[in-house]
């Protein structure tokens, strides 16, 4: 995997007073105050893969290893050692590691997030197909022993998202994996501060005095997380020019997403910096339900596909086209995954016609589609809106239904029909590192209830991504992920929809902001 990630790496009305001063900190000189592209609502990083959850659990929580900026896995909270036949990674925990509650990190605590983790993440899932055990060794000592060789075990307990392997305390992991914990105690940088919790409004971290920071340079999700703020506070805005306005006039110092339109009202502005922090991108992606009509027929999968235009999509989200890239490639474009088979129609402007000719071929009976449409996320209120309209041309039936991102995020892991409260299609949007590996696209999970929301039962895309695990060099994984590209175009796993580049924007008495995949606010200092 070295080689792979070795390759990745080259290859304006103001808001009120009243409002803001509810919202903002008292002592704003060592608070650091951000808009993130969502409220917050669902907590637990385990039961969804909703970005925002995943941000406040690196907030929170801390990991076993972890990712630096050039894709190596380092240690984290453990040092590691793999065996030299590839089956048993040993890992030693660091001295001084304690929970928020002040209690001490132990290889029991470790072993019940990881087996919760494994339940849910795709990586996860088959590091345990593969698990002779996992046991305690000692009192800062944990191994995991392996029946055969996965190269990818490292990869997978250090990827940054969708699902990240997040430490809890064993009395919170020992919770089921499809039931929500209710105590947020981690080992992280911050405590989350239950008390000011205001779901989908505001969220407050406090600096955990205790935190040891790893050693080695800040790099990513690696290496020391030194705090250098009292507080970090999440509050939200209702629209991005609020957001805009407040971060003008100082009342607010961080803006996750700066929709482009927008943008050269920032830019070059005394005060404020604009940047895009993630370099690689992401993706925007279109999403069916397996479990019920009609997108249980592959045939209306298809009709779907080719009736939807990539660039129509980037236009609307995005506007700029020097902030998108058609892009028919599901690993990504300029990754060494990079293959384009079945997505013509995608990025050549779709096609009614055919789409029209392959609904007529299938089971669609006219039933409504309950297409899901957030109207809180500036980079996912657009996707809905052009989908639906293609749609329809095409000759769907679209139940187009608003509903904050939180919302959709809690009602997409239903499975109930869609006439009763479910659904049969909602759009995301993923950072391409969670996607440019085929053992980290949780979109590719073809276990049926095992599997990502929308639930596909798919033997052949499983043998392919087992056939990957083992390949033994570069050559031999890009021959089967161009295998899988073909067949993600033909079943329709999912609707891959391009590459954008979001911009962020910040007070410049914010110092340490980096590049990074996504916001962290570790390392930052404020004037």
């Amino acid at each position: 995997m070295t080689a792979f990630w070795s390759n990745l790496r080259r290859g304006a009305v103001a808001a009120s007073a009243l409002t803001l001063s509810a919202m903002l900190p008292a002592n704003a000189e060592t608070t650091i105050t951000a808009v993130m592209h969502s409220g917050l609502r669902v907590l637990d990083p385990v039961i969804t893969t909703a970005h925002i959850t995943r941000d406040n659990a690196f907030m929170v929580f801390d990991t076993l290893v972890a990712l630096n900026s050039d894709f190596e896995v380092t240690p984290q909270m453990a040092d590691f050692e793999v065996s030299a036949d590839g089956l048993t990674y040993t890992f030693t925990l660091r001295d001084g590691l304690k929970w928020h509650d002040g209690g001490d990190v132990t290889p029991a605590d470790c072993i019940a997030s990881i087996k919760r983790w494994m339940q849910r993440d795709g990586g996860g899932q088959m590091i345990n197909d593969r698990m002779a055990s996992l046991e305690a060794t000692g009192d800062k000592t944990f191994v995991l022993t392996l029946t055969e060789p996965f190269p990818y075990t490292l990869e997978a307990m250090a990827k940054v998202s969708s699902l990240a392997l997040f430490m809890m305390p064993e009395r919170i992991a020992s919770a089921p994996a499809n039931e929500a914990i209710t105590e947020f105690v981690g080992s992280g940088p911050f405590k989350f501060v239950a008390d000011e919790f205001q779901p989908g409004v505001k969220v407050v971290y406090e600096k955990f005095d205790d935190y040891v920071p790893a050693p080695g340079p800040r790099s990513w999700f690696s290496g020391a997380k030194d705090v250098l703020v009292d507080r970090v506070e999440w509050v939200t805005m209702p629209d991005a020019q609020t957001t805009m306005n407040a971060l003008m006039n100082g009342e607010i110092d961080f803006m996750e997403s700066v929709p482009v339109d927008l943008l050269p009202l920032l830019e070059g502005m005394p005060g404020i910096k604009t940047e895009v922090l993630s370099t690689l991108g992401a993706v925007t992606i279109g999403r069916m339900n397996f479990k019920h009509p009609p997108f249980d027929d592959p045939k209306v999968r298809q009709a779907a596909k080719l009736a939807i235009s990539q660039e129509n999509v980037l236009t609307a989200l995005i506007g700029n086209s020097e902030y998108f890239q058609v892009c028919g490639a599901i690993f990504g474009c300029g990754t060494p995954y990079e293959f384009t088979d079945g997505s013509e129609s995608l990025t050549s402007g779709g096609d009614i016609e055919a789409a029209k000719a392959m609904l007529a071929e299938s089971s669609y009976d006219g039933t409504p589609i309950v297409l899901m449409q957030p109207t809180d996320v500036v980079t996912l209120t657009a996707q809905p809106i052009v989908a639906a309209q293609a749609l329809r041309e095409a000759g769907f039936n679209v139940d187009m239904q608003p509903m904050d991102w939180q919302t959709l995020v809690t009602r997409r892991a239903s499975q109930i029909p869609p006439a009763e409260g479910g659904w049969n299609l909602f759009f995301t949007n993923w950072i391409v590192p969670e996607v440019s590996n085929p053992l980290g696209n949780v979109m590719l999970n073809g276990r049926g209830d095992q599997a990502w929301f929308g639930w596909p039962e798919d033997p052949e895309i499983e043998d392919l991504l087992k056939a990957f695990a083992e390949a033994p060099d570069l050559a031999a994984q890009q021959a089967i992920t161009q295998q899988i590209q073909a067949h993600v175009m033909e079943n329709v796993n999912y609707i891959h929809l391009g590459q954008y580049f979001s911009p962020s924007a910040w007070s410049t008495k914010l110092s340490g902001v980096e590049p990074a995949p996504f916001p962290v606010f570790w390392g930052i200092s404020k004037e």
